[in-house]
């Protein structure tokens, strides 16, 4: 397939193209929409193909036998990522915002403390704060123009914590910020979770979307970790089936994984038919060829999108290891948030994610998301530069 074909998805019920003038004030009609990790490509043909297959048997039953779906995780992880998972450890939720609100759900209990550290993913404070529980931000230090977790850093989180503290949900690779964290850093964090007995809940969708030159290490492959981990997976956001709500908590301690699916049980959760052949189909050589030609499309619109951010005098992006999020720094600029935005959403017409919902640190950003066709990334770059031409 190709990247570069600009597909219209406006009218279609899309959450990141139809909701972005309500949301934004950004009208579709001439709106670039780079808010929403979804991506604007179509999946593999081996997906559109296992989905051309059910619909043309035309009967949408109950699915049974999950033996294939889960044949192809354990595949996929060897494959891919040299981890080697137990198919007995694999429980499915309805996505991985759902599974993050079981994992509250499932070792937390009502007032209790679950650590983030910022900035990160939005969804993650707003289930926490839902379930009643306390979300304890540790905003995280920028060295060299990029997150770190390091010892000094964990020292500095361990002055903060009060003892309240039960769970720990960790995002790797970063989303917003774009690292992939080093082996070290993954110990460091593991054994912080270790010494304030915290579950450690390792978030790693991205795991599938990191660029050349960077290689992530599953928090599974850490010494030492097993007794307190879950980690979070899925097909949805490497080949752009998020509308399938299909992701998976790996569980390896078994009294953990029986409280798990307590509570699914109570909940009457169970995956969809639709979402567990699309994650088999997906999960395959063919899939895979995909997911490389995917990377280096998007190492390039990296390379173009942060040109562009570096010509705008105060403007500086994050330099993006995985993802396809770019997490800019418009602080430079003396502007206040208000001004940037009016930039950006007026004048540029971007509809881009506010720093500011992703906690503490991230005053001063905007989130792009850079998963589109060639063209509109150039558009963009133009737009910005434009939107801001008395800076150069």
């Amino acid at each position: 397939m190709s990247f570069d074909e600009i597909i219209d998805r406006r009218g279609t019920r899309s959450a990141k193209w139809d909701k972005m003038e309500a949301i934004y004030g950004v009208a579709p009609d001439d709106g670039l929409a780079m808010w929403v990790a979804d991506m604007d490509f179509r999946p593999p043909a081996v997906v559109q193909d296992a989905l051309a297959a059910m619909l043309d048997h035309g009967i949408y039953g109950y699915h049974g036998d999950d033996g294939g779906y889960l044949d192809a995780i354990v595949w996929w992880m060897s494959t891919r990522h040299g981890w080697e998972v137990d198919p007995d450890h694999v429980t499915t939720t309805h996505g991985l915002v759902n599974g993050t609100g079981l994992c509250v759900d499932a070792w937390t209990d009502s007032g209790d403390t679950v650590v983030l550290f910022t900035p990160v993913y939005h969804a993650f404070a707003r289930v926490i704060r839902a379930a009643g529980r306390e979300v304890r931000e540790l905003e995280m230090p920028v060295r060299d123009g990029r997150y770190v977790l390091d010892d000094d850093a964990l020292a500095g989180f361990d002055a903060q914590m009060t003892g309240s503290e039960k769970l720990l949900v960790f995002c790797s690779p970063h989303n917003p910020g774009g690292r992939v964290w080093s082996r070290a850093e993954l110990e460091g964090v593991a054994e912080f979770a270790r010494r304030h007995d915290l579950v450690l809940v390792s978030d790693e969708i991205h795991h599938d979307l990191v660029l050349p030159g960077n290689a992530h290490t599953p928090m599974a492959q850490i010494d030492g970790v097993a007794d307190r981990l879950a980690t979070m997976t899925a097909t949805t956001k490497t080949f752009n089936i998020a509308g399938a709500h299909t992701g998976n908590v790996i569980i390896p301690d078994e009294g953990m994984r029986a409280r798990f699916k307590e509570r699914l049980a109570a909940l009457g959760l169970s995956p969809n038919s639709f979402g567990l052949e699309m994650a088999r189909a997906a999960y395959s050589p063919e899939g895979a060829a995909w997911v490389d030609d995917l990377v280096g499309y998007l190492a390039e619109n990296r390379r173009i999108f942060d040109g562009a951010i570096a010509e705008i005098p105060g403007l500086h992006s994050m330099p993006l290891e995985a993802t396809y999020l770019s997490w800019v720094n418009f602080s430079g600029t003396g502007m206040d948030r208000a001004e940037i935005t009016r930039r950006v959403e007026r004048d540029a017409r971007i509809a881009a994610n506010h720093g500011p919902t992703f906690g503490k640190g991230g005053a001063g950003f905007l989130r792009f998301n850079i998963a589109m066709p060639r063209a509109q990334i150039e558009e963009a770059c133009a737009r910005l530069r434009t939107a801001f031409a008395d800076l150069q």
